[in-house]
């Protein structure tokens, strides 16, 4: 059994993170809440050997990243170099691209074999390979949604998932089923939390909203998930205070 951790999805503060002297101030920002982990995704053009020295002067370890399919894709080795420079063992993408989604059923059946290879040469390298979901994922083709396809059609030693809570509810999806389904095979989870807001499905804090976050929590560690990612796209406050509203309403839910 693994101990989960939480880390801060960086994409959360991006616009915090555009230089290196404003990702040193807001790393830390994320370090005083109480964040021992981020992932990296978002931030602007910064030498990769700065991102690893200011994370590490914070006491803050890279667990994963969102970077571009094309990026794995074209310069793999690139890729590799960056993420053993930073010591993240996991790697993911943030979407499937859209020439895929544009393909239909066909199209989501050649993502999943395309990222099965690429998956197969990051984890020749020691490194694991995720997806991360949105809500259109959940386009119905006959029996299956497009996110079965994706993973009944890849190989789960080389696609790993890292389910977004909110947007499998926002598609009509069962967030505690997709968590059973991937058991042994998310190595991270993205953590946010949905209310309904004149109408509209919109993000919220951990705890601040209508998802069952104890048996979200009961599900994760069953499915052996090792991090729990905080990410909220959009705030209604400070994004740093959304960050620290869910770090403590986790730690008061019993999360290390």
């Amino acid at each position: 059994m693994t101990h989960p951790r939480l880390a801060a999805q960086l994409y959360t503060v991006r616009d915090f993170c555009r230089t290196a002297e404003d990702f040193r101030t807001s790393m830390a920002k994320v370090a005083k809440i109480g964040y021992t982990a981020v992932q990296v995704s978002g931030i602007g053009p910064i030498p990769h050997e700065e991102v690893k020295a200011i994370t590490d002067a914070h006491g803050l370890s890279i667990c994963i990243t969102h970077v571009g399919f094309d990026y794995l894709q074209n310069d793999l080795d690139a890729a590799i170099a960056q993420h053993k420079l930073w010591e993240c063992p996991n790697v993911a993408i943030g979407s499937m691209p859209a020439v895929y989604r544009e393909g239909g059923e066909a199209g989501f059946v050649q993502f999943a074999h395309d990222a099965t290879e690429v998956g197969r040469k990051l984890a020749d390298a020691g490194l694991t390979f995720s997806y991360h979901n949105h809500s259109f994922e959940f386009v119905r083709f006959g029996s299956r949604t497009g996110l079965d396809v994706i993973y009944d059609e890849s190989d789960p030693a080389y696609l790993q998932a890292e389910i977004d809570t909110y947007w499998v509810q926002h598609g009509g999806g069962d967030v505690i089923s997709w968590i059973d389904k991937m058991a042994d095979r998310m190595p991270v989870i993205h953590f946010k939390d949905m209310v309904i807001h004149e109408g509209q499905q919109i993000m919220a804090e951990i705890g601040e909203g209508n998802l069952n976050w104890e048996g979200i929590l009961e599900a994760c560690d069953l499915a052996d998930v090792e991090w729990y990612a905080i990410e909220q796209d959009v705030c209604r406050r400070d994004p740093f205070e959304s960050l620290r509203i869910s770090y403590d309403n986790l730690r008061a839910m019993g999360v290390e």
